[in-house]
């Protein structure tokens, strides 16, 4: 069975957002219940007024205002309050109440009380009423081990993020209880549930789902929303991934396309650390070990970063690490350098430190 844990929003504005949750949440009860629990509160300060005022036409002692809602109440649950008065007036109040207790009950307002104080129970409208109250957040769509890595990150980072998915995992969902995120559960293409994730308020949308065409579909529903925010895809037709950079304005990555140079870099040694695209460019860093015999062996750092175009952003030798070394550096082999270029270049550099070229 699914818990039942809250997600309570954290930060300098927990308690004001949770109280605008609860109210919100509160508000979609009322509206769900508001018939019975009008009916019920008719019943017993009009019914309790009117049976007092009854009372004491019929030549009955006054009894306290206060002590009306009670006997109502009483007699509702088929509790007797005394003997049945001989008038008919009186009488009726006897019969009449515990048919409206029935419909009462009947109509939900037991269901009511038992979810206000136990909102564990409508996990999804609350953590919808949690949603309402965010602004400027991240939105990801799609919440497999892609989507909760990239929610995990995001919150590391300090973003407010709010996760979509049809059928989450239970597990999944655990970890998104700790990170204090909460889950939309609805089809990422309905305006409905792009919705309740405020979508319209949002300053970007991460869409990690594994079909293309199901992003595709995702990426025009939102756009058409939300016109201004950042879009990011998950994307692995390359033509595919064009068309959502033109027509939609959308950022687009590759899974194959970030996790290629790292497997390729792994088997010949060498740490390369996913592309990064600027301006059509596609820039690497990495880290290698200077191999005997190397270009760069016995070369200072100000000479390698002018010679090869690249910038050297960290110097390793002895277990000593140095971010930013210093220019008249001389590298021996041995020596790790962690290195920022163009991804082209990069490819160059470590076939030449190889082949001791």
């Amino acid at each position: 069975m699914p818990h039942s844990h809250l997600v309570v929003p954290a930060g300098r504005r927990r308690t004001t957002r949770t109280l605008r949750a609860i109210w919100r949440d509160t508000s979609a009860l009322w509206k769900e219940f508001r018939r019975p629990i009008l009916a019920f509160l008719i019943a017993i300060f009009g019914g309790g007024w009117l049976y007092g005022e009854l009372l004491v036409a019929a030549g009955y002692p006054r009894v306290p205002y206060v002590d009306l809602p009670y006997m109502i109440i009483a007699l509702m649950v088929l509790q007797s309050i005394g003997d049945i008065p001989p008038e008919p007036y009186l009488i009726a109040f006897w019969y009449v109440m515990p048919l409206i207790a029935l419909y009462v009950v009947g109509q939900g307002v037991t269901d009511f009380v038992r979810l206000f104080f136990n909102r564990g129970e409508r996990r999804s409208a609350w953590e919808e009423a949690v949603a309402s109250t965010y602004r400027n957040h991240i939105i990801v769509l799609g919440i497999g081990h892609v989507g909760t890595r990239v929610i995990r990150a995001l919150v590391e980072m300090g973003s407010e993020v709010i996760a979509i998915d049809t059928e989450p995992d239970e597990e999944l969902e655990a970890e998104l209880d700790t990170l204090h995120v909460p889950m939309i559960v609805g089809d990422g293409r309905s305006p409905a549930t792009l919705e309740k994730a405020g979508l319209r308020h949002a300053q970007a949308l991460i869409v990690c789902t594994a079909d293309d065409f199901l992003n595709l579909e995702m990426c025009v529903r939102a756009r058409e929303m939300n016109p201004n925010m950042r879009l990011v895809v998950r994307i692995w037709d390359t033509q595919l991934s064009n068309h959502l950079k033109k027509s939609l304005n959308a950022e687009t990555l590759s899974a194959s396309d970030l996790s290629a140079p790292a497997f390729a870099g792994m088997a010949v040694g060498v740490d390369i650390a996913p592309m990064m695209h600027v301006r059509d460019t596609a820039y690497s860093l990495i880290r290698l070990q200077i191999e005997p015999g190397s270009f760069m062996d016995g070369s200072t750092i100000h000479a390698l970063q002018n010679e090869n175009d690249m910038d050297i952003v960290m110097h390793e030798r002895n277990e000593q690490v140095e971010v930013h070394p210093a220019g008249d550096l001389a590298v021996r082999a041995g020596d790790t350098l962690v290195i920022f270029a163009r991804h082209t270049h990069i490819m160059q550099i470590v076939a030449r430190n190889r082949s001791h070229a």
